[in-house]
């Protein structure tokens, strides 16, 4: 990378830094549309850690307030502010869904969950589970945290998740499934999720 392109990434992201900052609350990045602005260098692996020019950021407040300001336009994930969109890469899912606490059975059963970034988010119909398959062909467990932003549930979570699930016949056919959140959440074998 020339001397000019990290000069223009380092302004970029002290402008999206300032800019996240300044804002008091969850910022409302559906409503803004700046122009599209490029890529400054920011990746999110699929372990959940942010990485800026190849290097991981390791301060949790700053990985906080950009995923604040992060969300899923059609096209790409994006850093957003009132005045530009950044993209960024993202690996797998944005966010991690690191905890999970549980209550009551059935359909009636609340599951909320905390993720990476400390967003809690409880199974409902703005916050289903949706399962896909992974290369293996084992199950990996997302729920949706915002818009289109995403938490893989861990590997252990995922475990406790599936140890609640159970057999129903739905639509005159068997299929596995968690209860949760006034719904009957499908771990089917294509991907996806189907609510019953």
């Amino acid at each position: 990378m020339s001397e000019t392109e990290t000069e223009k990434g380092g302004d970029a992201f002290a402008r999206l830094l300032a800019a996240a900052g300044a804002q008091k609350g969850k910022p409302p990045v559906e409503r803004w549309n700046p122009p599209y602005c490029g890529e400054i260098g920011m990746r999110i692996a699929a372990d959940g850690t942010w990485h800026y020019q190849g290097s991981p950021i390791g301060r949790k407040p700053l990985v906080k307030l950009f995923a604040s300001i992060l969300r899923k336009d059609p096209e790409r994930y994006v850093l957003v502010t009132p005045v530009e969109r950044i993209g960024v890469e993202v690996e797998d899912a944005p966010f991690l869904a690191v905890e999970m606490a549980t209550e009551g059975e059935g359909d009636s059963r609340a599951i909320t969950f905390r993720t990476n970034v400390d967003d809690v988010v409880s199974v409902g119909p703005d916050n289903p589970l949706r399962f896909e398959r992974d290369e293996k062909g084992g199950v990996k467990p997302y729920i949706r945290v915002r818009g289109d932003l995403w938490a893989l549930v861990t590997r252990s979570l995922m475990f406790d998740l599936v140890a609640m699930g159970e057999e129903r016949i739905v639509e005159g056919r068997t299929v596995f499934g968690v209860a949760a959140g006034g719904a009957f959440h499908v771990v089917n074998g294509t991907g996806g999720v189907d609510d019953a």
